[in-house]
């Protein structure tokens, strides 16, 4: 949807356009403003601020004459506060809308096969599920692990797991010849099955050498760039 857009939240419409981000806010103050320990005069102002329609300028003039300096004062504080916790929930939506699914952010072990069944049956049908099979006693599986700590950091959207062959419950298919094996998955379907993976690489490697690796099959979503879902909010 082009333009405006707008989206269905706990029922309500809103609207992420520049008025619309300015009713939201007065809304989201609203709800968070324990009005009961306002005064009249600030509640008033409060409700006129809120509202849809236009207030009139004079009535608006009469609120704030009312109000002392002080009163001003701690109103233009209570502003600041509930507009920086605006911005942070605005932050976290925007954010889970330009995911397109879950965020980890780091490699999950999974201590059985019935651990790496529930994970493979649960996940999200948008989610790149990558599984390493690993063996302590194979040359490179360690190394290939610490790797996958730092994609894992690097691409929060893909869920990166680890699984020991001995307890995997199909030892026999990953002998340690085939060792370390990487199974990549997606809605529940097998997308690729890379066996003795360290063969590609040199003696020593990098998470940036995997990542190539990785990205030369297409099975790397785009890096995420720094603070793309704050320049989103910015803009809007």
């Amino acid at each position: 949807m082009s333009g405006r857009e707008f989206y269905k939240e706990e029922g309500t419409v809103t609207n992420t356009g520049p008025k619309g981000v300015i009713n939201d806010w007065w809304r989201f103050k609203m709800e968070s403003v324990d009005q009961g320990s306002l005064p009249p005069s600030k509640r008033e102002l409060l409700k006129q601020m809120s509202s849809a329609h236009k207030p009139r300028d004079d009535s608006l003039r009469t609120l704030e004459c009312e109000m002392s300096a002080p009163e001003c004062e701690r109103l233009t504080e209570d502003d600041d506060r509930s507009l920086s916790q605006y911005r942070e929930r605005r932050m976290r939506e925007m954010r889970e809308r330009l995911s397109l699914g879950p965020r980890f952010g780091s490699v999950q072990e999974l201590s059985s096969s019935q651990a790496f069944l529930s994970t493979l049956e649960r996940e999200h049908r948008l989610t790149l599920l990558v599984v390493l099979v690993y063996r302590e006693c194979v040359e490179g599986c360690r190394a290939l692990s610490a790797c996958l700590d730092c994609l894992a950091a690097d691409y929060p959207t893909v869920h990166f797991c680890r699984i020991d062959a001995a307890t995997s419950g199909a030892a026999e298919r990953f002998p340690d010849d085939v060792l370390p094996a990487v199974l990549v998955y997606k809605a529940g379907e097998m997308l690729v099955s890379l066996l003795a993976v360290t063969q590609h690489f040199g003696e020593e490697f990098l998470a940036a050498d995997v990542e190539a690796f990785l990205g030369g099959y297409g099975l790397l979503p785009e890096k995420p760039r720094a603070g793309a879902a704050e320049d989103r909010i910015e803009g809007e």
